[in-house]
């Protein structure tokens, strides 16, 4: 399939998932919300895909939404963004839904949607240059991209809202203390770090990691015993696959264990 505003390939069961508008600092139109969209559901639905790393082409990781692109919808702006978030939404769906891990490998400023995007990432590795800014309501607009639930879980309410709507701007170094993100590392590093951990998470038990990321989820709006429940019967289910009876093989006898993502 040819795409226009994605690169994708898969090497080795890791997926490599580009932003690639870099002459539009990768702003997201209907164009990147839609392949983006389809990409999500490839990594979703292909067992071969075992860690997915996202990052953008050029000096900047994205800088949300393309505000050229809305005013060009004219009249239907809300129509046109309606579509364009629906697509959004559907691509971080998948990827917060799917068994793989997220990685993303943020290289320049990540800004409105951009930011929403970077810090949906299961790992969030960031270069020393980067930035994070909200940016949306400095449009009249207000915050998508699942930010809005992400946000708050990862730093409390009152420091959501203080980004949201003051668009302070935070330094990498600012995002991994506060939380947001997992990591800083050099700027010439970043891809090598990033593919790193892409290749390790690669080679563990993906259905292991689809669970943790389900629990961790649920946990937030289920009461303790009810959650329990969930960790036993995932914890449980695990021990039946492949991987899991692996797993246990592999302590019992003192090896390293080979898992295959089943």
């Amino acid at each position: 399939m040819t795409r226009e505003t994605i690169r994708f390939e898969v090497i080795d069961h890791v997926a490599y998932v580009t932003l690639n508008r870099p002459d539009a600092v990768n702003a997201i139109n209907l164009d990147l919300a839609r392949e983006l969209m389809q990409v999500s559901i490839l990594c979703d639905q292909d067992p071969a895909v075992r860690a997915v790393l996202l990052t953008g082409a050029g000096k900047m990781f994205c800088a949300g939404g393309d505000l050229r692109a809305m005013a060009a919808f004219g009249d239907n702006v809300s129509a046109g963004l309606k579509e364009m978030t629906l697509n959004l939404h559907g691509a971080m769906s998948h990827f917060a839904c799917m068994s793989a891990p997220l990685i993303v490998a943020v290289n320049g400023a990540a800004a409105g949607a951009g930011m929403s995007l970077a810090i949906a990432g299961d790992f969030v590795i960031a270069c020393k240059s980067a930035s994070f800014v909200m940016a949306y309501t400095a449009a009249g607009l207000v915050p998508d991209g699942g930010s809005t639930y992400v946000m708050p879980r990862l730093i409390g309410t009152r420091r959501a809202l203080e980004l949201m709507i003051t668009n302070r701007k935070l330094s990498a170094a600012e995002a991994a203390d506060w939380g947001l993100i997992n990591r800083v590392v050099e700027d010439d590093t970043l891809m090598d770090e990033a593919k790193a951990l892409a290749q390790k998470l690669a080679q563990g038990p993906t259905r292991s990691f689809g669970e943790v990321k389900r629990l961790l989820k649920s946990s937030f709006t289920t009461d303790l015993e009810t959650q329990m429940e969930q960790e036993g019967r995932a914890i449980s289910g695990i021990a039946r696959t492949h991987d899991g009876r692996e797993g246990i093989a592999a302590f019992l006898n003192k090896r390293k264990p080979v898992f295959t993502g089943e």
